[in-house]
């Protein structure tokens, strides 16, 4: 007999501008990268441990328990008090094609993945609200002192405003633009730089607050941009908005190598995404000029470049 198999997939996600400063408390645009995804199977048995296999890196074990401080084993056990201690048993496989350590929400959408296809064979499909709740709880394992937007923009798969602490608001994209991502090939832990901005924020509050403020009035300007579809102001506000992440310290000569090779090959905007140092840059690019800017990016450094379109919204 043929057993029954669920799958879920989550996207990648983009912080388009707010990066570090949404850990306290100012807005901050993620966009979700559709076509870059992970991908989670679920054959259900009736009987024995739940068997986790995660063969892109190499990980297979059992649950429960599962490895101790693990954040998928930390992720199972929240789910199952979730939907109030359901039996768990099977093969769940998780694939994904998301970079760890860029910055793309890797460690979101893998969970995301994972909440939805073990919900979906207990019978559930959860709201995006619910799955984003769950998938949050993960994230303190990883990153520390997440700001949430990753679960959120993850588990809504749509471009979100994000402010800590108050609901996600989904927003409209008055004109679709494309985006060029280029991973840097060096993973930088999102914990551990979150970490040194908070030191230096407690060691110098007024310069940091300032710096965050101006990242909040960028953030407060993009959205307008966005929602009145001027995108020809948006090149020069993420490149300003780079400016300033670079002023906080969580930029890196590398990252900046290929910010320059994305402009000079006709991107008019390019920052760092996510907690930087490593990870990837984004670029603001003419769709005809996407393919030379990946190119340009490539033949920097980049290990890899994806293109993507942030599709209009109603």
């Amino acid at each position: 007999m043929t057993r029954k198999t669920y799958r879920a997939s989550a996207s990648a996600k983009v912080i388009l501008c707010g990066e570090h400063a949404v850990v306290y408390g100012r807005p901050a645009i993620a966009v979700p990268v559709s076509d870059v995804r992970a991908v989670a199977t679920y054959i259900p048995s009736s009987a024995g441990p739940l068997h986790m296999h995660l063969p892109d890196v190499g990980e297979h074990w059992h649950w429960p328990p599962g490895p101790d401080n693990h954040p998928l084993s930390t992720l199972l056990h929240t789910i199952h008090a979730h939907m109030q201690h359901p039996a768990l048993h099977g093969e769940l496989t998780v694939r994904s094609d998301i970079p760890i350590g860029g910055g793309m929400g890797s460690s979101a959408a893998i969970a995301t993945a994972i909440v939805r296809a073990l919900a979906r064979g207990l019978g559930r499909d959860l709201p995006p609200e619910e799955v984003s709740a769950i998938v949050f709880e993960a994230e303190r394992i990883w990153h520390g002192t997440p700001s949430g937007v990753d679960n959120t923009v993850i588990a809504y798969e749509r471009p979100v405003w994000f402010v800590r602490g108050e609901p996600p608001q989904p927003f409209t994209i008055a004109r679709p633009f494309t985006l060029v991502i280029a991973d840097s090939g060096i993973s930088a832990p999102t914990r551990e730089v979150v970490g040194d901005v908070r030191r230096r924020w407690e060691a110098d509050p007024a310069r940091y607050n300032a710096i965050f403020d101006a990242i909040a009035a960028l953030v407060h300007e993009i959205r307008a941009v966005l929602e009145q579809g001027n995108l020809e102001r948006l090149g020069p506000l993420l490149n300003e908005n780079q400016r300033w992440l670079e002023e906080m310290g969580v930029s890196s000569p590398v990252l900046e190598r290929l910010i320059a090779a994305a402009r000079a090959a006709g991107a008019p905007g390019a920052k760092l995404a996510g907690a930087g140092r490593g990870g990837n840059i984004i670029a603001l690019t003419p769709p005809d000029r996407a393919e030379a800017v990946a190119r340009a990016l490539r033949e920097a450094g980049a290990r890899a470049t994806y293109i993507t379109t942030i599709t209009a919204t109603g």
